[in-house]
């Protein structure tokens, strides 16, 4: 925060809530680092059938990008946001995952879900999420166009039933 101008009144940094200025030098400085990005998108547009429960979409594209993650790696530590605090959700996000490397050969997997106010990295996370909803929310590719060198899987689902 210090470094890129930000306030550290939050603790968090947040790319919605940054100056563009801030996002373009997070960014960069993500991009001159040894960092790999994997990405899935969901082209919500296309869909006809919405799932009953909208997190569906959320826990499967999560789960894809694990999947995507463990062929890569196969001895992984996933740092999740913790975006729910109900435990039964929690753990629905946990399985779903689970279900999604199943077929996988793999060493070992650890979840984690956590709070990004204590973990940099997760921050981090959210400014290259942001950068790609740019793009693909907004037709604006100038953040995207930043870190598009460190992203080394690209998916975007266009599922029409759920």
């Amino acid at each position: 925060q210090k470094k890129h101008g930000s306030s550290l009144r939050s603790g968090e940094m947040k790319a919605g809530a940054s100056h563009e200025s801030i996002v373009v030098k997070l960014l960069h400085s993500l991009a001159d680092v040894e960092v790999e990005i994997i990405a899935v998108i969901v082209d919500k547009s296309v869909i006809v059938r919405p799932p009953a429960d909208p997190e569906d979409i959320y826990r499967k594209a999560v789960a894809r990008a694990v999947a995507h993650a463990v062929r890569r790696w196969p001895r992984l530590d996933v740092n999740l946001d913790k975006r729910y605090t109900s435990l039964r959700l929690l753990d629905r996000l946990e399985r779903e995952i689970r279900e999604a490397i199943l077929d996988i050969p793999r060493e070992v997997v650890i979840i984690r879900q956590e709070d990004s106010v204590a973990h940099k990295e997760l921050q981090a996370a959210d400014y290259i999420a942001w950068a790609l909803f740019q793009k693909y929310e907004h037709g604006d590719s100038r953040f995207y166009d930043i870190i598009a060198g460190r992203i080394v899987t690209e998916e975007v689902v266009r599922q029409v039933l759920w």
